[in-house]
């Protein structure tokens, strides 16, 4: 089986909004519309990897092979959106 993962400079993008606790916006391919505050970043033991996003509902996991477009809602942060 070969694992889709995403480029290396996009990932760049998702740690530093991690880092700073960025507000997002993710649009996902299938146009599912998430939004809360970057957190981390985990990988399954099968290399799938999520951003994990705190919000209103708890703490929600987003597969990074499923993003479309980060869209950063934070003032002053170091970029405004991402399109995968």
């Amino acid at each position: 089986m070969t694992q889709q993962l995403i480029e290396c400079e996009l990932h760049d993008y998702i740690e530093v909004a991690c880092m700073y606790g960025y507000q997002l916006r993710l649009i996902l391919k299938d146009r599912q519309v998430f939004a809360g505050k970057a957190k981390d970043i985990v990988t399954t033991a099968d290399k799938r990897e999520f951003l994990v996003i705190e919000n209103e509902q708890g703490s929600q996991q987003i597969e990074l092979i499923q993003l479309e477009k980060m869209q950063v809602l934070t003032a002053n942060a170091q970029f405004s959106e991402v399109v995968f």
